[in-house]
């Protein structure tokens, strides 16, 4: 293998927009150009805000020959001072040969209180008990809470003494901003519009904001409220993909990001044993990773100290009541589609029972709708400037003791209806995004009411399904009035979208009105009426699609299996897809749909068989969005005879070719075509329709 096969290809320069000269302009040495973190970390696990660290020390400008010197540099020093795990003993050796060599690691330190020293551990060079000072401990406390990324000179000097390390260190630099300028930021605000700023601030993050919308955009620095605002509760849960947990582990050297499952009371708030403070005295933020998940063990102690935490920003250690103002954040994966988590339980429903409690729900001040972000998609990231990770993350830390809840008021007031802790929901939210987005404090009358209805939103999403838990709980209306008088009411999008199973009181109850498709006796007498027999289709006859050939004989089935041999090329992938799509528009949105394929590997090569695996793999995450649980299972050749599509309510469909019944189309954007199947001239087939007893096994046709 050649060296250029080794070498991580070099960034292209991307057009620079009037935005990046604006961005570069007002905010000099503390921007960089977001693609230049892949650029230089080869394979250097590091967090995100240690590349642009290193990157603002040596590559903050729009000059390409800085920024490729830059580059290099910063590569320079990750080569010759990032360790390795694997390359731990050759660094050891490098550091015994030399004396002394400076490295960037995570360093965790511990009090060894029989010898009355701190000890620092070293998470990839593979050391410990190395004595580290006690002023250095007091002026960098997070070392002893989940270790700090440094840049350290380590020495060695070897004593006969065996219980003596040879390690010592020379000196360590957290890997954080040296000054900041507040002053500085908020006047140079004021250079850009509320568009321009919000699209400074998803550059940051590192996505393209070309891409989102203005609410997408919006879920996004909700996001980072928990930064900058303190003792913040948010809630995410949505499908796998959507980059929920990005910003707590990648975006701020404040915060850190557990798993749900890791979490200990000595761990988050305090060990009694030896009295030490657990995560929330010294991070920002704490955000709880994979925290959904029904059959999850969870501590109830951990439940009961958390909720007392949330509420009154507190926690006991014995007789002693301690206060912190650390934020919390709850990210996991949701395994059902909104409207059958409507219908069946609440937007809830993926959470541990123990968290599944309206008290402990009663804290949360925003919930984000994780099924309203898109999964991530390589598109999605900007090649634009973007603040260094390290500065706007001590912008928000700046602003954490600053309030800006009160700034709505002179426009407009909260319904009387809304309870003391929704009120408080609502007001944290909005401090946190006009901090973000507003940190002068100006601010238009409609902006100022665009962010008040969104953090309205988030509550009510909350509390709508505290309702549905707990129906003693009072209903809430809510909403705001302007100065005139006029009231204005704000509603959830999935409310809007299936007021059927949103207004339910009790999780259980059926909803007053279901819709016609979703009643077992409509649709068993629809299937009655269906022709069974065989039919005929000529080459190039028009006006078929799958939703007049196939659907109805779909419609109330939970299980659906199609057996097609010939599901390899990207046409017979799309067919499939818009087969999926039909099912979805014929089925009850709140009812899922188990849809299994059983097909054949492609044998024309590895590289046609991995497309093959591509194609399904996106079928199964669109699937997902619409409610149907797409799976796959590979056959051999030969053991597939018949292609069918059979369900549990007792229909089997014989397709003579399969899903690939539409001839070649043209790739026109303007043929309708490839947008409609009624449009496009057929191959010729025929297809059998067979009404068997339900509950007839599905096989493959063999």
């Amino acid at each position: 293998m050649s060296e250029t096969e080794n070498e991580t290809p070099e960034p292209t320069v991307p057009q620079q927009s009037d935005l990046d000269f604006k961005i570069n302009l007002l905010f000099p040495g503390v921007v960089v150009r977001k693609d230049l973190v892949k650029a230089v970390q080869g394979n250097a696990i590091v967090p995100s805000y240690v590349l642009e660290y290193l990157l603002g020390q040596y590559a903050a400008s729009d000059d390409e020959a800085t920024i490729q010197a830059g580059i290099d540099t910063v590569r320079k020093i990750l080569a010759e001072h990032y360790v390795h795990r694997s390359e731990s003993e050759l660094v050891k050796s490098t550091i015994k040969e030399r004396g002394r060599h400076r490295i960037i690691d995570k360093v965790t330190v511990t009090l060894n209180d029989k010898a009355d020293v701190y000890e620092a551990e070293f998470a990839n060079l593979g050391i410990k008990g190395v004595i580290v000072d006690s002023p250095v401990v007091k002026a960098h406390p997070k070392l002893l809470v989940g270790g700090v990324w440094c840049i350290c000179d380590i020495e060695y000097f070897h004593s006969d003494e065996h219980w003596d390390v040879p390690w010592n260190l020379g000196s360590i630099k957290p890997i954080q901003l040296s000054k900041f300028d507040v002053d500085q930021y908020l006047e140079a605000r004021r250079g850009f519009n509320t568009e321009e700023w919000i699209d400074l601030l998803m550059q940051s993050i590192g996505f393209n904001p070309e891409v989102f919308s203005r609410r997408g955009k919006f879920f996004q620095l909700v996001r980072l409220i928990p930064f900058v605002e303190r003792n913040y509760n948010l809630v995410e849960l949505g499908p796998k993909g959507t980059g929920k947990s990005h910003i707590f582990s990648e975006f701020s050297p404040h915060g850190m990001l557990i798993s749900g499952g890791e979490v200990t009371v000595p761990k988050l708030f305090v060990n009694n044993s030896n009295g030490r403070i657990g995560l929330v005295g010294y991070w920002d933020v704490v955000a709880f990773d994979e925290f959904a998940g029904k059959k999850k063990r969870t501590d109830k102690s951990l439940v009961d100290i958390m909720k007392n935490y949330m509420a009154n920003k507190s926690f006991s250690r014995g007789v002693e009541t301690l206060g912190a103002e650390a934020s919390m954040v709850f990210v996991g994966n949701t395994s059902h589609t909104v409207p059958y988590m409507l219908k069946n339980s609440d937007l809830f429903d993926e959470l541990p029972d123990a968290y599944h409690d309206p008290a402990y729900l009663d804290r949360l001040h925003h919930y984000i709708p994780g099924w309203e972000v898109d999964i991530i998609r390589g598109e999605m990231f900007s090649d634009g400037y973007g603040f260094v990770v390290d500065y706007i993350a001590e912008v928000l830390k700046s602003m954490r003791s600053q309030d800006y809840s009160d700034r709505y008021q002179q426009h407009y007031t909260l319904s009387p209806d809304i309870s003391t802790r929704d009120r408080d929901g609502i007001h944290k939210t909005f401090s946190g995004l006009m901090k973000i987005l507003y940190p002068g404090g100006e601010a238009a009358r409609k902006e100022i009411e665009e962010i008040l209805r969104f953090a309205i939103e988030g509550r009510k999403r909350v509390k709508d399904q505290i309702l549905r838990i707990d129906s003693t709980m009072a209903e809430v209306k809510f909403g705001y009035f302007d100065k005139e008088g006029t009231w204005y009411a704000v509603g959830t999008l999935e409310e809007d979208q299936y007021p059927t199973y949103y207004h339910r009181v009790r999780t259980g109850t059926e909803p007053d009105e279901a819709p016609a498709n979703a009643d077992p006796l409509v649709a068993g007498a629809a299937s009655a009426e269906l022709f069974q027999g065989h039919r005929e289709y000529q080459e190039g006859q028009r006006g078929v699609s799958y939703d007049e050939l196939v659907v109805p004989y779909l419609q109330g089935a939970s299980q659906i299996t199609i057996v097609d041999p010939y599901v390899r090329m990207f046409h017979q992938a799309r067919n499939l897809m818009e087969l999926t799509e039909a099912i979805a528009r014929g089925k009850d949105p709140a009812d899922e749909v188990a849809l299994k394929l059983i097909t054949v590997e492609n044998q024309d090569g590895p590289e046609k068989l991995q497309k093959q695996y591509e194609y399904l793999v996106q079928i199964k995450q669109s699937a997902a969005v619409l409610g149907i649980v797409f799976d796959v299972e590979f056959a051999e050749p030969q053991s597939i005879h018949d292609r069918s599509i059979s369900t549990d309510t007792g229909w089997r469909i014989l397709l003579g070719r399969g899903l690939d019944i539409f001839q070649r189309m043209s790739d026109s954007p303007f043929d309708l075509a490839t947008r409609y199947q009624k449009y496009r001239g057929l191959k010729a087939f025929g297809i059998t329709y067979l009404r068997e007893p339900c509950g007839t096994e599905q096989g493959n046709g063999s």
